[in-house]
């Protein structure tokens, strides 16, 4: 998020949007492809893909999560650096 020190909200936002679809889409993705070729190597249709696709559940969970909380991070270390620069700009 550094690399958005002189960008509009909108940009930030759309950049955040990114990343969290991306969590979201890609383990999904992947799954559904592994799942259905690990049930068609072992003909154990629907379990392996349903497996899969609970894995990817919880690891786009997890990455969204890390996703978060390091932009939530960002965005309180900003508000910070603001604040005290507000308050040197009024003395």
């Amino acid at each position: 998020m550094k690399q958005f020190k002189d960008k509009s909200n909108w940009q930030i936002g759309l950049y955040l949007f990114s990343q969290l679809t991306a969590w979201i889409a890609v383990p999904l993705i992947f799954a559904v492809f592994l799942g259905k070729w690990l049930d068609k190597k072992y003909d154990t249709s629907p379990w392996l893909f349903l497996l899969t696709v609970a894995v990817a559940f919880v690891i786009s969970n997890i990455g969204i999560a890390r996703q978060a909380i390091k932009a939530m991070k960002q965005i309180e270390k900003e508000a910070k650096i603001n604040k005290n620069n507000n308050k040197n700009t009024c003395k």
